[in-house]
């Protein structure tokens, strides 16, 4: 009888624990709250590692991803993969191994808030090897350095150095790859860096080879208004909280964790901020780039006075490499054909949302995929052991588009 109530109050407390209210659209919201009890438990346990001084946060997530995640760049029938580093940048390289002599090419930057991840994770290694077999093409993809070791603009410049080499006329025919059929890609924080770099390189007129599309996943735009109706709709939906984000964003600047308070409340964007241009303010205006079914009633958050000399002390939230949300409309009518991909559970949809709205009036023919029912990360859910149905359809739609339009 002891045991019997023991093991009930053990199970009463476990659901407890991963039981999360969600909203009733969620795509089978059983397995996101799993995962989220599974990423809380983590992030709790280096919480305290890092309280004690044993080590930072970001080094024990990192340690217990690693150890559970990462895999050896193991054969398939289909596939020659291998690492190696592209610009003198760790990557994963897919091969095909049949299929017609010149390939597609696409080049693929990770998520993790510029902190976590790798592209030798399973499920990145998983759908590379997908892209890989169902597009016959080569695919790379790409370590960059992650914070705090490393911040802004590194991970960038990681990101630059392993595009330029990619588009190099000795790595295109080393793995026959069809310089016009090159696609830079990533999800999360890896779309914002795909972003960052297919800015910088089509507007380089020294390059002869260039990128022909660029395939976006619920990418990091910009850290001026973290209120935008996802922010506020979504702030506690898994597995991206908003306080998260907000936190991703002082790792990658190298700021201090202690400006989260005021950068969530937007007193580091308010109207007294000499720094922050009109110009500059209609390019994350939501109210006028967003489509009326996504601003529902929720109210911009504009202070009229705030916090001043944070724009100063952090230049980068203004820095287009950093924010490629805030580029010039000249700069973004160069950039390819691009796909976007945006869930409605997800507090960076509209910061996908507001790309694709000024990659549009720049004459950028944008493909907007949105999932009413998607969450931050599902396309991860292609594969087992989360196998959900929004995650396959994601992935389904990703590489569609990318064979249409490659």
């Amino acid at each position: 009888m002891r045991l019997f109530l023991a093991g009930s109050v053990l199970l009463s407390a476990a659901a407890y624990y991963v039981y999360l209210p969600l909203p009733s659209g969620v795509c089978e919201p059983w397995k996101l709250m799993l995962l989220d009890a599974l990423f809380r438990s983590f992030m709790h346990a280096s919480d305290v590692a890092h309280a004690l001084g044993v080590t930072h946060r970001v080094h024990l997530v990192n340690q217990i991803v690693s150890l559970a995640e990462v895999i050896e760049a193991y054969p398939c029938p289909a596939v020659h993969v291998f690492d190696s580093t592209l610009g003198g940048v760790s990557t994963r390289v897919f091969q095909p191994k049949g299929g017609k002599k010149l390939k597609r090419g696409v080049l693929y930057f990770h998520g993790g808030g510029w902190t976590h991840g790798s592209g030798r994770m399973r499920s990145y290694d998983h759908m590379c090897r997908r892209m890989a077999e169902d597009l016959d093409a080569v695919v790379m993809s790409v370590d960059y350095r992650l914070a705090p070791e490393a911040v802004f603009p590194e991970q960038y410049h990681d990101a630059l150095a392993a595009s330029r080499a990619f588009l190099s006329a000795q790595v295109l025919e080393h793995y026959s790859i069809d310089p016009e059929r090159v696609c830079v890609s990533g999800d999360s924080a890896g779309g914002n860096l795909a972003a960052a770099v297919v800015q910088e390189m089509t507007s380089d007129d020294s390059l002869t080879v260039k990128f022909k599309a660029q395939a976006l996943i619920y990418p990091v735009m910009q850290a001026l208004d973290f209120n935008t109706p996802s922010y506020q709709q979504n702030q506690a939906v898994p597995i991206l909280y908003r306080p998260a984000m907000v936190n991703f964003w002082l790792l990658y600047l190298g700021a201090d964790s202690s400006l989260e308070t005021l950068l969530l409340a937007n007193n580091h964007s308010s109207l007294d901020q000499p720094a922050i241009s009109a110009r500059t303010r209609s390019k994350f205006d939501w109210t006028t780039l967003l489509p009326d079914i996504r601003k529902k009633q929720f109210q911009p958050v504009i202070r009229e006075t705030g916090s001043l000399g944070v724009v100063d002390e952090l230049p980068a939230l203004m820095d287009v490499r950093a924010a490629p949300l805030l580029a010039e409309l000249e700069v973004l009518g160069r950039t390819p054909k691009a796909y976007v991909m945006t869930c409605e559970f997800d507090v960076l949809r509209d910061d996908g949302l507001m790309y694709v709205r000024r990659l549009q009036e720049a004459g950028v023919t944008v493909t907007s995929d949105h999932y009413e029912d998607g969450f931050h990360g599902c396309m991860a859910f292609a594969f087992l052991p989360m196998l959900s149905s929004v995650g396959q359809r994601s992935l389904d739609n990703y590489i569609n588009w990318l064979d249409q339009n490659l």
